[in-house]
């Protein structure tokens, strides 16, 4: 069995039912929920949306592969709402590189696994740039090693937030 963790989030209609449901779906279909972070509001990341997003971390147990949960995650998007080619349409449209959406899940880790391929790349290539991933991330795993970097969740997080405070000249 393999350790996951999980960000899910959105901007768009009820977050608090769309988050639970997913994390409902997520327990039937993908793996165990062993952990669930608080959720969080935060800012849209990458686009300007007057719709905050909220986030919550889950880990998971699962035996599933890595592409496998991948396409369980993506199928359960779709049910809770989230049209791709509807993002791509706006995103072409407004040249951003993020859209507003109903829901998001991505893996963040899968165990101590690094994964590169087209659809999909583990540990989470921006993890560390993401305050509103590493927040609810660092409740749920604070010393859960990144695969890559050796630094744990919390030492990401305390770097990130001494990031944010160092004045600049």
């Amino acid at each position: 069995m393999a350790r996951v963790a999980l960000l899910l989030g959105g901007n768009e209609g009820d977050m608090k039912r769309t988050l639970q449901t997913a994390q409902r779906l997520i327990n039937e279909r993908v793996g165990a929920v062993m952990r669930c972070s608080h959720r969080y509001q935060s800012e849209a990341w990458g686009f300007q949306s007057v719709h905050p997003f909220t986030n919550q971390a889950l880990e998971i147990s699962t035996d599933l592969s890595p592409i496998e949960v991948l396409d369980a995650l993506q199928q359960i998007e779709n049910e809770l709402g989230r049209n791709r080619a509807a993002e791509q349409i706006e995103k072409a449209a407004t040249g951003a590189r993020y859209t507003s959406r109903p829901i998001d899940i991505d893996i963040i880790f899968y165990g101590n696994e690094v994964v590169d391929e087209a659809r999909l790349q583990i540990p989470h290539p921006l993890l560390a740039e993401r305050l509103f991933a590493l927040q609810p991330l660092v409740e749920i795993m604070r010393s859960f090693t990144h695969p890559v970097t050796g630094l744990s969740v919390g030492e990401m997080f305390e770097a990130h937030r001494k990031s944010e405070t160092e004045p600049t000249e």
